[in-house]
């Protein structure tokens, strides 16, 4: 059974990036399984530091095909400027396959989103990232999305345009006020994305199946982490998309029966962009640090992620979750330099004890009930066996496994491809 799958374990940007490019090097496809541009991959290596929004992160192996899958959804011209700027740097983005199935993210999508976010407020106000990301998948689940194989045929785009454009532009007068979007500009926009897109757009699903068939290898890339989830995240502040493995298998377009090895990503501390509840949030000198060591901005937005300690339940929820067979820290390099280290192994609300399922569901008002471990001040950057490690870095890694329901295979202590520590 040939497919392996990497997902966030936390709320996002544990740093997945970096480990599909390491694992692509002996994968033969790498899909991209859902989400869009709302959020970015960070690759290092010898060609440079790069950003993917949309790429898949194995778009740097000289072996693997990349394929963007049925489960995302693609801003056409920002797509399109991603591959151009990857070109531009010598990159070969000829083995990229761009599933006909994907839906496309639409003008009216980004419109609707902004408007929206700033209007809202309370739980309502979720941090979105203003991509257009959540109302795309919500036409396509409304049934009036616009799929990527149009863009193959501008008449065909054209006409399925002009049939959705008026609902939206009723609600876009309507609703908000504003002037409506006029098709023609739509499609004179579009049209240098669409002729660029066109030869990467066809039937992902043949070259997949015939690679399993083969016993080739597959590589699953998720976006976000699973307390991000639609289904199972700390909703509503969730993303439209599932990340939990089982939605990426759907979003790739592969039987799970495939599938032998899940791996989730977790950071050694934690972090999260937008809105929503983060038990282990650290709202003073400890957070500022947290941020600055380990350059905590969001890779799309900018924006400052919020930072806290390491939430032992929460991972273990993502995990349980995800049937994660094994799990990678990464960024234990930033804690360099601290004399102690908390790691929330429990909860409490209104001062009692909360049992991790009760947790599990709204995830307000909890209290963090730390451990406290000790810190190190040597730098880990040259470290390559768990040996090398300080005794206080091993014995927090060792600590972080009894906490969580799957062992820690590999341990990260920088952003370059070979700072990664296999474990037995």
């Amino acid at each position: 059974m040939p497919v392996t799958i990497v997902t966030g374990g936390q709320w996002g940007d544990e740093g997945k990036g970096r480990i599909v490019d390491m694992l692509a090097a002996e994968a033969d496809i790498v899909v991209r399984c859902q989400g869009g541009p709302n959020a970015g991959h960070t690759i290092v290596n010898d060609l440079g530091k790069f950003v993917l929004h949309t790429v898949p992160s194995g778009i740097f192996s000289e072996r693997s095909r990349s394929v963007i899958g049925p489960g995302v959804v693609i801003s056409p011209a920002g797509l399109a400027a991603e591959l151009q700027e990857l070109a531009a740097a010598g990159i070969d983005i000829s083995r990229l396959l761009i599933s006909e199935r994907a839906h496309l993210i639409m003008p009216y999508h980004k419109l609707f989103e902004h408007l929206d976010e700033e209007g809202h407020s309370g739980t309502l106000r979720l941090g979105s990232t203003k991509q257009g990301v959540g109302p795309a998948y919500a036409d396509k689940a409304a049934r009036t999305g616009i799929q990527a194989g149009d863009l193959r045929d501008l008449s065909s785009f054209a006409r399925r345009l002009k049939e959705v454009l008026p609902i939206k532009n009723r609600i876009i007068e309507g609703v908000y006020g504003n002037s409506p979007l006029n098709a023609d500009d739509i499609i004179s926009a579009i049209e240098p994305a669409a002729a660029f897109l066109k030869p990467f757009i066809g039937d992902t699903s043949i070259p997949l199946h015939d690679a399993l068939g083969s016993g080739k290898r597959v590589l699953l890339e998720g976006q976000l982490g699973m307390m991000r989830d639609l289904d199972w995240g700390a909703y509503p502040y969730v993303t439209s998309s599932c990340p939990s493995p089982s939605g990426m298998v759907a979003g790739a377009g592969i039987p799970p029966q495939h599938v032998d090895r899940v791996i989730g990503i977790v950071k050694a501390y934690t972090s999260a962009v937008g809105e929503g509840p983060f038990p282990t949030e650290l709202l003073n000198e400890d957070g500022d640090w947290l941020r600055k060591q380990g350059a905590e901005y969001g890779a799309t937005t900018g924006r400052p992620r919020r930072c806290g300690w390491f939430d032992a339940p929460a991972v273990s929820w993502g995990s349980r979750i995800g049937g994660f067979t094994e799990i990678v820290i990464t960024k234990l390099d930033v804690l360099t330099g601290r004399e102690t280290i908390p790691v929330c192994t429990g909860y409490t609300r209104a001062g009692q004890p909360v049992s991790r399922s009760e947790a599990a569901y709204g995830w307000q008002d909890l209290q963090p009930i730390y451990e406290t471990k000790p810190g190190w001040s040597e730098d880990l950057g040259n470290c390559r066996s768990m040996a090398d490690l300080p005794i206080a870095a091993q014995d927090y890694v060792a600590f972080l496994e009894e906490q969580i329901p799957a062992p820690i295979s590999m341990v990260s202590v920088g952003p370059q491809r070979d700072a990664i520590i296999m474990r037995a």
